[in-house]
């Protein structure tokens, strides 16, 4: 067994480490959700919290890690006789992103049901998590119902399975520790809501501690083993003052007046339900009692706040987390001193509940200012615009536009059944899904269909010489259960940017139907990509990802003006999804190209859009043409160029209106039949 990197030689993320440690001290806290950019030591912190968690009991046998001093009445290995126990260190188990359900809460032993005849229950990474950590690595990139079932038995503190004949439930209390990269795509907003505490890490960008870093780490890659003896004194110490802080926790005394600063701060900063105001109260009661205190003070629940809050802020997918600590500092000085102590919280230091690392309030009137003087700013060069392009090369650029308010979408699906990542857009062949029948595996069986396997051995039961209860199979018996769920796409935007689109009002308009369809692919798990063309030529502005808030980001600050190198944009995204293909085969892809549909720069621009976009056509690529072009003479460009692609043109009126629904599976079906 490798030698884990020291908790405690981790340098600097100290809110990361108090999070982890407060869960050790109270796990009802919640769990623990590390948002942060790769190679900032989030998997080494969680993995090394493990070996500071003390030894636990358990019943000799159990495989659901019952406790000697209350076993779980409803133990499936139960009922316990008395004395029988046994020490071992707390676990950590780690959940692959790829796992199936069945890894993950149990499902029936398959085995012991073909050959013995007999149901019996085949224990799951919940319960094999009992009394430890179940850690979870990119688990924005965990399938939803996976996420779904993991914080239903964290909250819960047990595991409900009812499937295949199966009726079991099982204690499931562990420490829950999620990390993420953000880039890499954002979890919904309601699943945020059900981790406890959320931690934002970054590299350091001080160069002594960079320097300390990287000294560490090659020090234990050199010899883990004697690094870790290093610490050794410093672990025990951590070790044993989570122990005592355990010990001390129900002797916390959360008074009135904290939980009136709790009930306050929830309040002011408007989160959702009253999951915030616990989370808030136990985190509180933790943090002094890893103080070594037996009173909550004003201190914790400015911690507590910093540490419960800043994750419940977002109101939309693209509200990036974050808190207002000069609001929390009001709101906390207001509602403080009501328990009979002094109005600042009680007791030792006034200076304590106030510094944070916000410093000073720094007085903020400026940025109310600044939008106002940036909205007149983009508004001056209006008055100069006739909306004809520019010379190519990017002449007449103008200053971004802002997005327009964005709407609810109608589903653009794709046409067919795919059998890419699970999603909610289009129909797919999926592990995950309702059971649509059986068929004979193709390679290694995944998901067995049970009721078939059993009616394809049944009729040969008396040749194959059986005599006992089991059933007798072979492996031409097997059958896989075919299942139907929806998939997840690509959806690649191509965005004209050129000077024909830079009329200010339609610019926020277009922005604000491309923000409304970004929403969409958010909620229904997409990858996306974006493509900008303008001037003379196309720029991938964001490859394919599923970062819907990094699109999100570049989509705000797109400029506009020169020339509209229509063909140039076309080829790019066909190049983009050539490669993507090459990475993911079985994500397909939707083309959403936004354009008024005029084409000019270079000998016969035209034409030339037009071959490039017969390519989409012929490769079978969905596609959607959102026509920007407004105006009382319309030239219906942009509908020519969707019936290149193959695909349907729509209007922005269009695209809020219930017509959208189906359009490019209704242009597919008439492409085929013409």
């Amino acid at each position: 067994m490798s030698t884990p990197f020291p908790f405690t030689a981790v340098v600097g993320q100290d809110d990361l480490r108090l999070a982890l440690l407060l869960n050790a001290v109270s796990p009802a806290v919640g769990g623990v959700l590390v948002r942060g950019e790769k190679g900032t030591a989030k998997s080494t912190a969680v993995r090394a919290l493990s070996a500071l968690m003390p030894e636990v009991d358990v019943v000799s046998g159990c495989r659901f890690s019952c406790d000697p001093d209350a076993p779980d009445p409803g133990c499936p290995d139960g009922p316990h006789a008395p004395g029988a126990f046994a020490s071992r260190p707390a676990r950590m188990v780690e959940l692959p992103v790829g796992a199936s359900e069945d890894r993950l809460v149990g499902a029936l032993d398959i085995e012991r049901a073909l050959a013995e005849g007999v149901k019996a229950f085949e224990p799951g990474l919940l319960a094999d998590a009992h009394r430890g950590i179940l850690y979870v690595d990119e688990v924005n990139l965990l399938h939803d119902h996976l996420v779904d079932l993991l914080l239903d038995a964290a909250a819960m503190g047990a595991s409900y399975v009812e499937r295949e004949g199966v009726s079991v439930r099982h204690a499931a209390r562990f420490l829950l520790v999620g990390t993420m990269n953000p880039e890499e795509g954002e979890l919904r907003p309601q699943l945020l809501d059900r981790f406890g505490l959320t931690v934002e890490v970054a590299a350091s960008r001080e160069p002594g501690q960079r320097v300390e870093v990287v000294r560490r780490r090659l020090a234990y890659d050199d010899d883990p083993a004697g690094f870790a003896a290093r610490w050794a004194d410093e672990e025990a110490a951590v070790r044993a003052r989570i122990v005592a802080a355990r010990e001390l926790l129900p002797s916390v005394r959360l008074g009135d007046g904290a939980l009136r600063q709790i009930a306050a701060t929830c309040a002011a900063f408007e989160v959702d339900g009253m999951r915030a105001d616990i989370v808030m109260a136990r985190t509180a009661t933790a943090l002094a009692a890893w103080a070594g205190r037996t009173e909550v003070l004003a201190e914790d629940v400015r911690q507590a706040a910093l540490l419960a809050l800043p994750h419940r802020r977002r109101r939309n997918p693209f509200d990036a987390p974050g808190l207002d600590e000069d609001k929390l500092d009001e709101t906390l000085e207001e509602f403080g001193g009501s328990d009979g102590d002094g109005h600042d919280g009680d007791g030792d230091g006034d200076d304590d509940p106030d510094p944070g690392p916000g410093g000073g309030p720094g007085g903020q009137p400026e940025p109310d200012d600044a939008p106002q003087g940036d909205g007149d700013a983009a508004a001056r060069p209006e008055a100069g615009e006739g909306g004809e392009p520019q010379p190519s090369g990017g002449g007449g650029e103008q200053s971004p536009a802002r997005a327009a308010e964005p709407f609810r979408t109608k589903v653009l699906s794709v046409p067919g059944l795919g059998e890419g990542a699970a999603g909610r857009r289009s129909r797919a062949r999926t592990e995950h899904g309702r059971t649509t029948g059986a068929r004979r595996p193709r390679g290694a069986l995944t998901k067995l269909h049970l009721a078939a396997t059993v009616r394809a051995a049944a009729p040969h039961q008396r040749a194959r010489g059986r005599s006992g209860p089991g059933l007798v199979v072979r492996r031409d018996d097997l059958r896989q259960a075919t299942r139907e769920g929806r998939e997840g796409n690509l959806v690649l935007f191509v965005v004209d940017a050129s000077g024909s689109m830079a009329a200010r009002q339609r610019m926020s308009a277009v922005k604000g139907a491309v923000l409304s369809l970004l929403l969409d692919a958010y909620q229904r798990r997409d990858k996306v990509g974006l493509v900008i063309f303008r001037g003379s030529a196309a720029d991938v502005a964001l490859p394919p990802t599923s970062s819907v808030d990094a699109a999100a980001v570049r989509l705000e600050s797109l400029p506009t003006g020169g020339r509209t190198p229509l063909a140039a944009g076309l080829l790019r995204a066909h190049e983009v999804l050539r490669v993507e293909r090459l990475r993911d085969p079985a994500r397909r892809a939707l083309v959403v190209v936004v354009t008024d549909g005029r084409a000019t720069g270079g000998p016969e621009p035209v034409a030339l859009a037009g071959r490039a976009a017969r390519l989409f056509a012929a490769e079978g690529t969905a596609s959607v043409v959102v026509d920007c072009e407004s105006g009382p003479v319309r030239l219906g460009l942009a509908g020519r160029l969707a019936g290149e692609l193959g695909g349907t043109a729509v209007t922005l009126d269009e695209l809020r209106a219930d017509s959208i629904a189906g359009l490019v599976k209704d242009v597919q079906a008439t492409r085929r039949a013409a």
